[in-house]
């Protein structure tokens, strides 16, 4: 089996070494050898290969200049390294250079002209033949332009560790070391460039586009990182086709119907100029011109798209280009191009006959033409002025591609100036050994330049980097149609730093990009009318305001607008999401900003708040005149008959209680919240204390039916006062209990909107109900004694008007709770001020009022006198009515004991209290009271001593 393999590789290394590769080539012998491989055709004619008899060597079509160029630059760089005096001395450099027709099958026919010698060493084949004499050496080879064709050479290349760079293949997939061992490049890796694709779409604001890439290795993995970087900026990619210049007609007519039909107008392409020229050709065909293009480097500034019939459709084109170089003198040797001085340049007849449009003498071409009767083209001599033609090889003044090669070929000669000038014991190899620069080999070579650092001759510092890539950036074009004759221009509107941190790699000067192509000097109204960026999103723009909102079953960028709800905003356009308004923000009535919301609180200076104010100033003062009256007047009977040390701690507690309604008034503060509460229940609890003590003294007093010392010391001042303090000391402890666990404090409710409320938050809503609970069970007991001793006759009715009083408190308070839950913001407040108000205003008016009537205005009752009458008018009407009950009971008795049945007379009873029974010069009432028919003068005499005791 071994010696099958053998014998097959010897026949197939024997073709190679007799026809040394393609027939058509550029070489010059030289001490070491390098290789070339140039796209000097755009492709291979297609023919079918039916097997029929030995297949043929397919033809390549269609001439590349640009290809040709990239060619010379090589010759060039290898001239100026052979004739320097520093760099390679004594060696001079060969090459045999190889045309790959941009495909795969022609990249690799030639490449194993490169890797006959290597092979057969490999193989140990000299028992079978000789055949090391025939093939130099290739120790690296430039090329090749295409990723596709550089991957398959890359392969090959690899087994035997022959240095390849690159001049234009930036697929990302060559990165991997692990599998192309000896690929390195002068060119950046796509990595960037579609970042930099998707930067530049998000820079514009496009979330709607079609992406076309080539079916090769360039294409797919190029158009795959796209991809990944648009979902990272949720943008959408309606189209995602392939592309191939051997595509049958109606897979590119299928391709243009859906890019027709589809609303994205914005195409992104990541493929080469022969790939991407028939769907030019079909959208020219059908004049689509509303397109943009964005264009990678493969096609940028490709002379096969650059064309003036393509730019209805392409003009305005934005593409990366490569950063340019000067190569020095390299314009003055493309000039001096010419078929009989370059006869080691096999490629310069065709090209010249392309040029001139032309056949030189003896051509191959002419023969082929004379059986073609349809393509006549004249005779030339070779010495035509090629700089009275325009061509695309004489477009020197942006060289990209062709700097990268002049790069590759001075990387490899300085290189080979490392192994020339090293010194054993600090070389690469083994034990720091140095390879022999006449006895090198290509993996020596490779490994040079793997370690390669030096400073070109424009200054540039020249290093591979870890994935054997050279660092470089973009410069962004934009296709400018000429205004004398229509061509092309690229025009620099910005570049790509990829060594800047992300956000400021992307820089573009949008004045200077022409969407339609056309140049200020055609015509400058036009340019102002396409100056705005063209429209590529699947919906339009809302407005500020609204937001995206998700349409079903369709992709994130096409939504609808849907309008911002309250309290959220969205100022700039096309928003995602509304922003939330601050909490002391409120939005507008159009959504498109915020603005500070109302702080409203119970104010000093608004009209309720005034007049709250004014009503609690005016009970302070009507309760500060009463007890001034009360003062005035504290020895008269009425002040005396109205217990008038309780009446003073009375009329005190009114006024706290008056006083605490204004600190529910005002911008609420902690210290505001934590004391506006307790005021008001401990000053109500004093209140209803002292009214209870009033009530439950007159009641004893009067139930009593002969005061005796006890009474009197039971109900002695002291005891009056111990009473009132301690009910008051249970609500303050009550108090003192809430503030430490739970106290109140400033709120802030943003829950309304448009108006911030700053209200108390209570802290505990248990301890409040527990406050006022308090204060109405006190006010319970205490109407209950007033309404015990509302017929009572001490302090002229007092009882009576207690009980109203209750009343009213009992009516205020429980319509306050319902009033109270069912408010918000100041209203609170406002409800509680009102309640504490109505409660003091009815307790002040019904207590005292009628007293302070009768002090001033009606003096003849304010005597001793008429105090004594009532007294004495109450004394003998319940015992009276003792009397006429005891007297019914005997009278029920006896009867039944007799057994009669007959009636006894009735008796009557009639108490008279008017002025005309009380002897007023004496001093005393003297009331009758009469049983039956007689009348019985009773005489009661209280000392004024005893009675103020039990007062």
């Amino acid at each position: 089996m071994r010696l099958v393999l053998y014998y097959v590789i010897v026949l197939g290394s024997s073709y190679v070494i007799s026809t040394y590769g393609p027939h058509q080539r550029a070489q010059m012998t030289g001490d070491i050898l390098l290789g070339g491989l140039f796209p000097i055709h755009f492709g291979v004619a297609s023919k079918d290969q039916d097997l029929a008899a030995r297949p043929e060597s397919t033809k390549c079509v269609r001439f590349n200049f640009r290809g040709f160029r990239w060619l010379q630059a090589m010759i060039f760089a290898i001239d100026e390294i052979n004739n320097s005096s520093t760099l390679l001395p004594n060696i001079t450099l060969g090459y045999r250079i190889f045309d790959t027709c941009n495909t795969v099958s022609k990249a690799l026919e030639a490449t194993l002209s490169f890797v006959a010698q290597n092979k057969i060493d490999s193989l140990n084949l000299d028992e079978f033949c000789n055949c090391t004499d025939h093939i130099p050496a290739t120790i690296a080879v430039v090329g090749a332009a295409g990723s596709a064709v550089s991957t398959a050479v890359a392969n090959l290349l690899g087994l035997f560790y022959i240095p390849q760079i690159s001049y234009a293949s930036s697929s990302r997939l060559l990165s991997n070391k692990n599998q192309y061992k000896s690929f390195m490049r002068t060119i950046p890796t796509d990595e960037y460039q579609a970042t930099a694709m998707a930067d530049i779409i998000e820079y514009f604001q496009w979330n709607w586009v079609i992406a076309v890439a080539s079916d090769d290795d360039y294409g797919r993995p190029g158009i795959e990182k796209f991809e990944k970087e648009m979902e990272e900026r949720d943008i959408c990619i309606h189209l995602n086709e392939l592309i191939s210049q051997y595509f049958e007609d109606h897979e590119i007519q299928a391709l243009v119907d859906r890019i027709e039909n589809s609303t994205a107008k914005v195409i992104v392409v990541f493929a080469s100029g022969p790939d991407v020229e028939p769907l030019i050709k079909e959208m020219v065909k059908r004049n689509i011109t509303d397109r943009i293009w964005l264009a990678s480097e493969a096609w940028a500034s490709s002379s096969l798209i650059a064309k003036p019939e393509y730019l209805d459709v392409v003009a305005g084109t934005i593409g990366f280009a490569l950063k340019a170089g000067h190569i020095p003198g390299f314009k003055d040797f493309l000039q001096q191009v010419q078929p009989k001085k370059d006869s080691h340049n096999e490629f310069v007849r065709e090209f010249w006959e392309e040029t001139f449009n032309c056949y030189l003498e003896d051509s191959l071409r002419q023969q082929e033409s004379e059986n073609d009767s349809t393509s006549f083209r004249p005779s030339c001599t070779g010495e035509e002025d090629i700089t009275s033609v325009e061509t695309p090889y004489l477009d020197y003044t942006h060289l990209r591609i062709s700097y990268n090669v002049y790069v590759a070929v001075h990387s490899i000669a300085q290189a080979l100036q490392d192994i020339l000038t090293c010194t054993p014991g600090h070389g690469l190899f083994a034990n720091n050994s140095c390879a022999d620069i006449k006895k090198m080999e290509a993996w020596q070579v490779l490994k040079q330049l793997r370690h390669l650092n030096y400073t070109n001759s424009m200054g540039e510092k020249m290093h591979f980097d870890e994935n054997a890539d050279l660092a470089a950036n973009y410069t962004i074009i934009n296709w400018h149609r000429s205004a004398e004759d229509s061509s092309v221009v690229f025009e620099e509107v910005g570049y790509y730093n990829i060594h800047i941190k992300r956000g400021a790699k992307l820089s573009i000067d949008k004045t200077k990009i022409l969407w339609n192509g056309y140049s200020s000097e055609v015509m400058l109204s036009s340019v102002l009318a396409v100056s705005s960026v063209p429209f590529s999103n699947c919906s339009e723009d809302c407005d500020p305001g609204t937001r995206k909102g998700i349409i079903d079953s369709m992709p994130t960028c096409c939504f609808e607008c849907t309008e911002c709800s309250d309290g959220e905003y969205s100022y700039h356009k096309d928003a995602s999401v509304c922003t939330k308004c601050p909490n002391n923000s409120w939005s507008n009535g159009n959504h498109t900003f915020c603005f500070l919301k109302e702080i409203e609180f119970l104010s000093w200076t608004e009209p309720f708040g005034i007049a709250l104010a004014i009503c609690a100033v005016l009970g302070v003062v009507l309760t500060a005149f009463v007890m001034g009256v009360f003062v005035r007047f504290r020895n008269t009977p009425i002040v005396k008959a109205t217990n008038r040390e309780l009446s003073y701690v009375l009329l005190f507690s009114l006024i706290c209680c008056f006083s605490s309604s204004l600190v529910f008034i005002g911008e609420p503060q902690d210290w505001t919240c934590r004391l506006r509460q307790p005021a008001f229940g401990i000053s109500f609890v004093l209140c209803i204390s002292c009214i209870l003590v009033k009530t439950n003294r007159v009641l004893l007093v009067f139930e009593a039916k002969i005061p005796t010392s006890l009474h009197r010391k039971w109900w002695g001042l002291n005891l009056q006062f111990l009473l009132v303090f301690l009910c008051t000391f249970v609500q303050v402890m009550i108090c003192v209990v809430w503030l430490y666990n739970a106290p109140p404090s400033s709120y802030r409710n943003h829950d309304i909107d448009e108006i911030i409320f700053i209200t108390c938050n209570e802290g505990s809503v248990m301890a409040l109900g527990f406050l006022i609970g308090y204060t109405c069970l006190l006010a319970a007991i205490c109407f209950f004694f007033a309404f015990k001793s509302r017929k009572l006759p001490e302090n002229f009715t007092e009882a009576k008007f207690i009980t109203f009083s209750m009343l009213i408190f009992f009516i205020v308070w429980i319509s306050f709770i319902p009033a109270y839950c069912s408010t918000y913001g100041k209203f609170v407040s406002a409800v509680e001020v009102i309640a504490i108000l109505a409660s003091s205003f009815g307790m002040l008016a019904c207590i005292f009022f009628n007293k302070v009537y009768i002090i001033l205005f009606k003096p003849s009752r304010n005597t001793i006198e008429e105090v004594r009458c009532s007294t004495a008018a109450h004394a003998f009407k319940v015992a009276a009515k003792a009397t006429l009950k005891h007297n019914t009971a005997a009278r029920k008795k006896s009867g039944s004991i007799g057994g009669s049945s007959a009636s006894t007379p009735s008796s009557s009873i009639s108490l008279k209290t008017n002025g005309n029974d009380c002897d007023m010069t004496s001093g005393k009432h003297m009331p009758r009271v009469s049983f039956g028919s007689g009348t019985v003068t009773l005489s009661l005499s209280f000392e004024e001593s005893r009675r103020s005791s039990l007062m």
